[in-house]
């Protein structure tokens, strides 16, 4: 009976590993999204809300960053 918990025996990854993973994915599609948001803002003309979005994207993009800095290390034996 499945206990609902996958730890890697049934993907061959552990947890840990595709929470990384799936952290930088998330990371990186909200930059993307974050970009047709400032670009509505600016279609707009309303600074205020695009200059939030770029501080959001910008912080989605330095998360990507450490997240793939982390998992490279990780999967060289780091």
């Amino acid at each position: 009976m499945a206990t609902g918990t996958e730890t890697g025996d049934v993907t061959g990854t552990r947890d840990k590993d595709y929470n990384l993973i799936w952290y930088v994915e998330a990371c990186l599609s909200n930059a993307l999204r974050l970009e047709t948001y400032i670009q509505d803002a600016e279609r707009d003309k309303d600074t205020e809300v695009a200059d939030l979005f770029r501080k959001a994207q910008a912080d989605s993009r330095k998360g990507a960053e450490l997240g793939k800095q982390l998992l490279r290390t990780r999967l060289n034996g780091g």
